[in-house]
């Protein structure tokens, strides 16, 4: 063999290490004060919160990342998420918050947005509450007020009770509030900040993640053996994660290797 492939093929048998763009990373614990409520599945009239925090709904709730009050016209029920989050890439990330001793607590509630007028009826899926909006079935004509809304009217809910405690690392310097509100009711939830603990990355091999894991962040270089799923919006997560590839070791947490905010790709529409 000439030199030029002896050279080769010892780069291919020894890669060189990987290098982190994070050099390091902080435990993070969340802390309920109020009760959290994300529409996470859909049952009948009860809607449920899965007893995980997702890490783009904490990034938002962190300020790295602010949408629009209002979206209009084509941008109208469009996600951002890779417009908002990709910038963020290479300078700051954070991990799904995993429950303390995965033992969350829950309470359900009932509510009732229903009208307190004289009188209402129900349309669809809608409250009527002029008599004028009646369906055509019902008056004979369609009026111009009447418009169908995706809003639910009544049902229960299934939040997280408050004290439940959350934990997640985030990677990157920068600074974390101390209080952030999160979840449709915008939930305060108070942070303590552990010391900062050094990324150390770890050559290719078989590792276990024990921390949870957003799906569409995973990069495209491991392979992954085995997981558990839970299917929630925006992406599904990952936990008990077996996977084959480089490995960032935070204490004695481990993770994959590279992940990023929509798996670092801002090129293509999610």
């Amino acid at each position: 063999m000439t030199q030029v492939e002896n050279s080769l093929a010892n780069s291919l048998a020894n890669p060189p290490p990987q290098v982190s763009p994070f050099s390091q990373a902080r435990l993070v614990e969340l802390w309920c004060a109020e009760p959290i409520f994300f529409a996470s599945r859909e049952l009948s009239d009860t809607y449920y919160t899965e007893g995980v925090i997702g890490n783009y709904a904490l990034a938002y709730a962190l300020g790295w990342a602010r949408s629009p009050y209002r979206l209009q016209g084509k941008a109208t029920g469009k996600p951002r998420y890779m417009e908002d989050l990709t910038p963020l890439n290479g300078h700051q990330y954070i991990l799904p918050a995993w429950p303390l001793d995965n033992r969350p607590s829950f309470r359900f509630e009932r509510f009732n947005a229903l009208s307190d007028s004289y009188w209402y009826a129900m349309t669809n899926n809608r409250v009527a509450t002029a008599r004028e909006d009646l369906p055509l079935k019902r008056t004979g004509k369609k009026p111009n007020t009447y418009r169908p809304s995706n809003f639910p009217q009544t049902g229960r809910l299934r939040m997280l009770e408050r004290g439940n405690r959350f934990q997640t690392l985030v990677f990157g310097e920068v600074e974390l509030p101390e209080y952030i509100r999160v979840g449709k009711f915008m939930s305060k939830v108070r942070l303590d900040i552990r010391e900062p603990l050094p990324v150390q990355v770890l050559p290719r091999g078989i590792y276990s993640s024990n921390t949870y894991l957003n799906a569409a962040d995973l990069p495209p270089s491991i392979d992954l053996v085995r997981f558990d799923v839970m299917s929630i919006p925006p992406a599904p997560l990952l936990k008990h994660l077996q996977f084959h590839g480089p490995a960032w070791q935070v204490g004695d947490w481990i993770c994959p290797a590279d992940v990023a905010f929509c798996g670092g790709n801002s090129d293509e529409t999610p």
